[in-house]
């Protein structure tokens, strides 16, 4: 696996973790996860504050903010920095294996997304265009350009805008 890609996945858990407020382990990258390195879904799926805390650090990465939360991520959930290999060749790990989901979880949450306020040209943090959205999402597009969580809020977009344009002409 390419470390840009790690880093995309990493970030991809903290984009579900604030969309939704749990990581739902019955999704492919979350098992995977999860599976590879240990980790126990906490009870009920509750990670506390942690959501709430990485969607704040999302915002203020998309908005151009300083990284408050980033900092606030760091210092309550400090990343274990050590190397794995795991994969074949050594690559980064910033939390032990077996660690508890929500500690786990923050810690390497909190890594990432400090890369991500350092400029990492891996990833690209976005916030949904569809009105009445608002999810962060990944964009690692070839150009950057990405503007929709899904196809879905891409699709009903701009069916919204030919009605719009089809009602002025009409």
């Amino acid at each position: 696996m390419l470390y840009g890609d790690y880093i995309g996945n990493v970030t991809r858990l903290a984009v579900e973790l604030a969309n939704t407020g749990t990581l739902d382990e019955q999704g492919e990258l979350v098992a995977a996860f999860f599976t590879e390195h240990e980790v126990t879904s906490p009870p009920g799926g509750d990670y506390g504050e942690l959501p709430d805390l990485v969607r704040t650090a999302l915002a203020e990465s998309v908005d151009g903010a300083a990284p408050k939360a980033v900092h606030r991520l760091l210092r309550d959930y400090p990343p274990e920095m050590h190397l794995s290999d795991h994969d074949g060749g050594w690559h980064i790990h910033f939390s032990r294996n077996g660690t508890p989901a929500q500690r786990w979880a923050g810690q390497l949450i909190a890594a990432q997304l400090a890369l991500v306020a350092a400029g990492d040209p891996a990833v690209t943090l976005g916030r949904c265009a569809a009105a009445g959205c608002g999810n962060y999402f990944v964009d690692q597009s070839r150009n950057r350009t990405r503007r929709f969580c899904s196809n879905a809020c891409a699709s009903r977009t701009t069916v919204a805008a030919h009605r719009a344009r089809a009602a002025k002409n009409s």
